[in-house]
């Protein structure tokens, strides 16, 4: 019998429960479409990140992957039909787009072929977790304690054998990958498991114990990195929390915790679909700016506020930002400049290697105060203060500011109070903090009255 394993979010051979079960129904097309809808509109660095795991994917199978562009509910019929498959395989998918093509290639598949959906790309799925009268949880305190409770399978090894099903090469998608990869941004990560578990390796020798404290200092970079690998299933949650699991330190239960924040939000938007675009929680009379200049200066790093630029240059040179300047530079967009929150989420998610929607979205809501948080709208963050707590030497924003390079220690963050802190060019402050932070707590008190 012959099968088609078609590829989405599950890059990778081990630990795949769908793979498993499409080696042991028989021959098997590993199949990944390019979907048009997705690829378009995923910005360069992110479709460079897929174009450089699918290539890698490809090598481990010896050669064998099928990639095709096409709309998946037109194509997969077809490669069905073209290989004599009975079935088609994937991994679960729970996203609202997701979802809604899932049950397009269902009914497009003839009568006489099976969709086959097994497993999840996160440790709990979607919607299993419930509080005590069955509803989906809002706040992710009492979320991961259940989400902790319910647990997780053991990871699977990885098929002994699969019989993989040949296919002639497609140039226009060679060629579809290789413009990706021109456009890859500086330092993206190596693509591929094994790259992946020696990051994760790394990490675990190193950092994971400590990760309670090194995680929020950008300079140092001592988090996992792991993000890209996880966007597309390069490595599964669940493998990460088998290696944990006999670890007692702090910082290995923090790390478990930031693998609960993204299946918490991936939760959330099963649940509540439109919130992928708009506010979780509605501040009715909440009013927002559209300062074109000062949105430009944010993009490109030019505010004047150094953590916050040093984060917005690094996003642009690397397609990743740190997690703490993350916040920071997300609180500015919205706080400083009251701006709505999906400008700068679909901003990040054109430049982020990582970029996931549910977690992307709903941690701008987060920082925006209209998302999961009992109490949002008097967080404000400083962004000097944020950044001499947590880049108090300055490293991360003289990295990513050359024009503050000459300068020493905090007064990297505070450039305005350094002799000759603007003789190489680093732009003024585009407005003043405390201020900006007195209108955004007005507009959030009228809002919700």
């Amino acid at each position: 019998m012959t099968s088609i394993m078609w590829f989405r979010r599950d890059l990778r051979l081990r630990d795949h429960p769908a793979l498993r079960r499409a080696a042991d129904h028989g021959e098997v097309l590993g199949l990944f479409v390019l979907d048009p809808a997705l690829w378009t509109g995923a910005g360069p660095a992110r479709r460079a990140w897929l174009a450089a795991t699918l290539r890698s994917l490809d090598e481990s199978m010896g050669g064998r992957l099928c990639v095709r562009v096409g709309t998946p509910a037109s194509l997969v019929p077809l490669m069905a039909e073209r290989v004599g498959a009975d079935q088609v395989h994937v991994t679960n998918d729970f996203t609202p787009y997701g979802r809604a093509r899932d049950r397009a290639v269902v009914e497009a598949l003839p009568d006489d072929v099976e969709g086959v959906a097994t497993g999840t790309p996160y440790a709990v799925a979607p919607g299993t977790v419930v509080n005590g009268s069955g509803s989906p949880y809002k706040v992710f305190t009492p979320y991961s304690r259940a989400w902790r409770s319910h647990g997780w399978d053991d990871p699977l090894p990885a098929p002994r054998k699969v019989a993989w099903v040949e296919s002639e090469d497609d140039q226009r998608v060679d060629a579809m990958l290789d413009k990706a990869l021109r456009d890859a941004p500086d330092g993206m990560p190596t693509p591929g498991e094994d790259a992946a578990w020696r990051r994760f390796r790394a990490f675990l020798d190193r950092d994971v114990d400590g990760y309670d404290d090194l995680r929020n200092d950008p300079g140092a970079d001592r988090t996992s990195r792991l993000s890209p690998y996880l966007k597309y299933g390069v490595l599964h949650p669940r493998q990460l929390l088998a290696e944990t699991a006999s670890r007692r330190s702090t910082g290995a239960t923090t790390f478990e915790n930031e693998l609960a924040w993204r299946d918490f939000y991936a939760d959330v938007l099963f649940c509540n679909p439109d919130s992928a675009w708009t506010d979780l929680n509605d501040v009715a009379g909440l009013t927002y700016d559209e300062p074109t200049d000062a949105i430009e200066a944010w993009k490109g790093g030019t505010t004047g506020y150094p953590i916050v630029d040093a984060g917005m240059r690094q996003l642009l040179s690397e397609g990743w930002m740190h997690n703490r300047v993350r916040m920071i530079t997300a609180s500015f967009l919205t706080k400083d400049l009251h701006v709505w929150w999906p400008l700068g989420a679909r901003h990040f998610l054109d430049h982020l290697v990582d970029g996931d929607l549910a977690s992307n979205n709903h941690g701008w809501q987060w920082v925006a105060g209209t998302g999961t948080d009992a109490a949002p709208y008097f967080r404000v963050f400083n962004p000097v203060t944020q950044g001499l707590k947590f880049d108090p030497a300055g490293d991360y924003v003289r990295r990513w500011v050359p024009e503050l390079a000459h300068l020493s220690g905090k007064a990297a963050h505070e450039p305005w109070d350094a002799d000759g802190g603007y003789d190489h060019g680093y732009p003024q402050r585009i407005i003043d903090h405390a201020e900006e932070r007195r209108r955004a707590l007005d507009r959030y008190q009228r809002g919700r009255a």
